[in-house]
């Protein structure tokens, strides 16, 4: 049955990570919700997410394959706009790492209770709507500047705590600072390999050989991959054409029945 939860997990962590709903929140829950997150030690916490989220990294380098060989392709010329953006991906960076260090700790407690992840999830999923409703523009990705970048890079520090939502607070931000949900979107995938391989790079001090190589790591890792790439291909279809809203009422739903499970076990 280990497997079987390992494979549930990656699908999770992939279609949750390039959405406004929360991997981490969805990570978090489902072990605690179906009452398994002791049962399977090596899928237990936060030492299985590097699996996760290492396929998930892996999907962001493909998907956006064309945009990371131009990235480099322009750094290594030294063009300006390659040069900016390149910085720009640092500096959203900078926050969410000094936050994930200083952290640390509570991310693996505090944080992960279940009827705080059920606030995070309504209240965050409020702003988010609210936010995308009233955008004050709709201005494309070769807008980002280096304040809106370090701005991003606040919104995606507050991801350390679940239900917040990586993706979610960044579109959050980008649709405050006046980006179109296009845009936002495209920064937001490309922020996310930086924080995803440097967490994972520092949560490997406590991993073990022998969890790298268990088959339920690379089944979660596969299927992490696999579904991380189908999702990102249809959300930056999606957010075209559509607003955030449907995100907004899954957050909600989510949230009440998560603080509802709560008070009934007590």
């Amino acid at each position: 049955m280990g497997h079987v939860w390992a494979a549930v997990l990656g699908l999770v962590q992939g279609l949750a990570e390039f959405l406004p709903i929360s991997s981490s929140a969805h990570l978090t829950l489902i072990p605690w919700a179906f009452g398994f997150q002791h049962a399977y030690p090596v899928l237990d916490g936060v030492q299985f997410d590097i699996a996760l989220h290492a396929g998930s990294a892996v999907a962001i380098l493909i998907a956006l394959w064309g945009d990371w060989v131009s990235l480099a392709r322009g750094v290594v010329r030294r063009q300006p706009a390659e040069l900016r953006l390149g910085g720009f991906l640092l500096v959203t960076s900078v926050p969410g790492a000094v936050f994930g260090v200083l952290l640390e700790d509570k991310v693996q407690s505090a944080f992960r209770a279940p009827w705080l992840i059920g606030c995070t999830l309504i209240g965050f999923g409020l702003l988010l709507w609210a936010i995308d409703r009233w955008a004050p523009r709709n201005e494309p990705f070769e807008k980002v500047t280096w304040k809106r970048a370090a701005w991003i890079g606040v919104a995606q520090a507050a991801a350390i705590v679940p239900g917040v939502s990586r993706s979610g607070a960044t579109m959050t931000m980008g649709r405050w600072l006046g980006l179109s949900r296009e845009a936002i979107a495209r920064y937001s995938f490309m922020a996310a390999l930086p924080i995803i391989v440097g967490g994972a790079v520092f949560g490997l001090r406590h991993t073990s050989i022998s969890q790298l190589l268990s088959v339920d790591w690379g089944i979660g890792f596969t299927m992490a991959l696999l579904s991380s790439l189908a999702l990102m291909r249809w959300m930056l279809d999606y957010v075209r054409k559509h607003t955030f809203a449907i995100f907004m009422w899954y957050r909600l739903a989510l949230g009440a029945a998560v603080i509802a499970l709560f008070l009934i076990r007590g």
